[in-house]
């Protein structure tokens, strides 16, 4: 295919290759506090390892950026290979680099790479932790059975003008002197009071629609757990990280951080279900405890409870002693109800507008069959309540009120439920109560400390009453309690970003946002004004296009359609409480050119 322009004819090759993007992580952070230090070591890398690297593996650089670079190659191994070779030997730089690889079609036109095999690339490249890799499934099937690395499966991801998700990969190297090392994962030191991580029960029932009752009951095990204020206990998303896969103990507590694992299974037959467990000493891959529990259904709690306080019954001589109260957070008569919880908050987890509206129908149906359940009304409110943060419903306003509503009812059959804390706080905040707000995640994580989304939201929530750098500080403590959660991962980047465009530092914040490899549209909007807020007219421009395409296409109700609709949705969906930091990012908005 010939095209021409006013330079001359070019000629566009198009070919399968696999493309290495890389790019320095907080570069525009490193450049600030130490802008030569840092060109100087990026030089350094350049020439005395990434170069030679590429060249030695029959690759090219295709062109550099001013904190990365994009590089082709014959074959996937031959890419990978050079990866590794490269991120083992930038380990004595002081820079941490994130490489993504993909095999696809790309177009040449002599100067540059252009199509979508190099999108998904730069898209992998962003889920890549400091100092790791990813690779996309066709390159992950091209080498799978012929190098000696670990690949795990991070799942399925929404890449920007990409059609169908793409399923990416993690690699973990093998190097021989020294045993099983991760690009990428450094270790997490052990935290100051025995910790613990709950690995998602498997389902031996034979029956794959049976996969949601093993997780609830892991799910309920892991927040009873998590009432002992003397555990700190890994949160859930970051254990499930782990289904399906035959890791040894020792690799999830360097991964995770933590001294002690507990496994299990469940098999549910008719109205029988046998339970079992076992609590295992990371380091040593010693079994402390192991126990199985034959019960009738509806001794389910019962079981529930009896393993958490056996588990933390080991661990007594190295707790303060803490007991846990009895408390029942489902309605014990009703296993209908408690099942539609499980199926509902399976699916609410996932945190898209179909899966969110099929959860909030479950949880109604909960609510209906077990009308005093505080843990469904309090799931039912918190499904309402990002129906209307998501602008995901014809009326999002009258979602919030219903979500309110709930909310209250639940805390009101049962305060020490800590979602129904947590779904309360949430509503206080949209509706610019701040106050209310953080006295009830306060109490929701005085519940359950270990929560690692209510910590995250609490943050959030400290962000726009007006405190960042406290909020900065919970976001922090929500990744530690969750570290390969990577749906949380990007809410808190999201909100990082928030924090830093609040405090006028729009570098930090514009690095922040552009790291989530497929924002919601309210991410978009907040990548538009940082973009204008540094100047930055034309990519503001763009983003901002990006932005109200992407809110005509997803949302019900479009506010640019009414006379001051732009305004009324970002006054309720970042509810500041001082005007001037919600003028500010209305400034940025109209900057980027939005009709606020």
């Amino acid at each position: 295919m010939v095209t021409f322009s006013s330079r001359g004819n070019y000629h566009l090759e198009r070919r399968l290759a696999a493309i290495l993007a890389a790019d320095v992580a907080g570069y525009t952070r490193l450049v600030e506090q130490d802008t030569d230090g840092t060109v100087a070591a990026w030089q350094a890398a350049r020439t005395d390892i990434v170069e030679p690297a590429i060249s030695e593996h029959s690759g090219r650089i295709v062109k550099l950026t001013g904190d990365g670079f994009l590089a082709e190659f014959p074959t996937v191994q031959d890419a990978v290979k050079c990866a590794v070779t490269m991120q083992t030997e930038l380990k004595a730089s002081p820079l941490d680099f994130r490489m993504g690889l993909n095999l696809g079609d790309i177009i040449d036109d002599g100067e540059d790479i252009h199509g979508e095999g190099v999108n998904i690339a730069a898209r992998i490249e962003a889920l890549a932790d400091p100092g790791g890799i990813c690779i996309s499934g066709g390159a992950y099937d091209q080498v799978r059975n012929r190098l000696d690395h670990r690949f795990e499966d991070l799942g399925e991801h929404e890449v920007k003008h990409v059609s169908a998700p793409v399923r990416v990969y993690r690699i973990v190297v093998a190097i021989s002197t020294s045993g099983m090392v991760e690009t990428g994962s450094p270790e997490l030191a052990l935290p100051d009071k025995p910790s613990i991580a709950v690995l998602p029960f498997t389902n031996m029932s034979g029956d794959a629609e049976q996969e949601y009752f093993s997780d609830g009951i892991t799910e309920d095990i892991i927040t009873e757990l998590s009432r002992f204020r003397s555990l700190f206990v890994i949160s859930r998303n970051s254990s499930f990280a782990f289904k399906g896969q035959s890791v040894n103990v020792g690799e999830i507590g360097s991964k995770l951080g933590v001294q002690y694992v507990v496994e299990g299974s469940v098999r549910k037959a008719g109205s029988r279900v046998r339970v079992t467990a076992q609590l295992i000493e990371a380091a040593s891959g010693n079994h402390l405890w192991a126990e199985r529990y034959d019960r009738d259904l509806e001794d389910i709690f019962a079981v529930q409870d009896e393993i958490s306080h056996t588990i933390s019954s080991t661990l007594a001589d190295r707790v303060e002693g803490d007991r846990l109260g009895h408390v029942k957070s489902m309605d014990e008569t009703s296993l209908a109800a408690y099942d539609l919880i499980l199926r509902g908050r399976e699916l609410a987890w996932k945190y898209t507008r179909d899966d969110n509206a099929k959860a909030r129908e479950m949880f109604t149906k909960a609510t209906e069959l077990s009308p005093d359940n505080a843990q469904a009304w309090a799931w039912l409110a918190q499904c309402l309540a990002w129906d209307f943060e998501g602008w995901w419903v014809e009326d999002p306003e009258q979602s919030l009120e219903l979500a309110f509503q709930y909310a209250t009812k639940a805390v009101h059959m049962n305060a020490t439920v800590g979602q129904a804390q947590a779904s309360l706080a949430y509503t206080y905040l949209y509706k610019s109560q701040h106050d209310q707000a953080i006295h009830h995640f306060q109490r929701a994580l005085a519940l359950v400390p270990g929560d690692a989304t209510t910590v995250m939201s609490y943050g959030m929530c400290l962000i726009l009453a007006g405190d960042a750098d406290a909020g900065l500080e919970e976001i922090a403590k929500s990744e530690r309690l969750s570290p390969m959660d990577t749906g949380l991962a990007e809410s808190t980047v999201f909100c990082r970003g928030m924090a830093h465009y609040t405090m006028r530092r729009y570098e930090e914040a514009l690095a922040a946002f552009r790291e989530l490899p497929n924002p919601i549209v309210e991410g978009r909007g907040w990548l538009a004004a940082c973009y204008a807020q540094l100047g930055d007219d034309e990519a503001a421009r763009a983003a901002l296009a990006d932005f109200e395409a992407q809110a005509r296409e997803e949302f019900p109700t479009f506010p640019g359609d009414t006379p001051g609709g732009w305004a009324r949705y970002w006054w309720l969906i970042d509810p500041y409480r001082n005007d001037d930091d919600l003028e500010h990012l209305l400034e940025g908005l109209r900057k980027a050119g939005l009709s606020v």
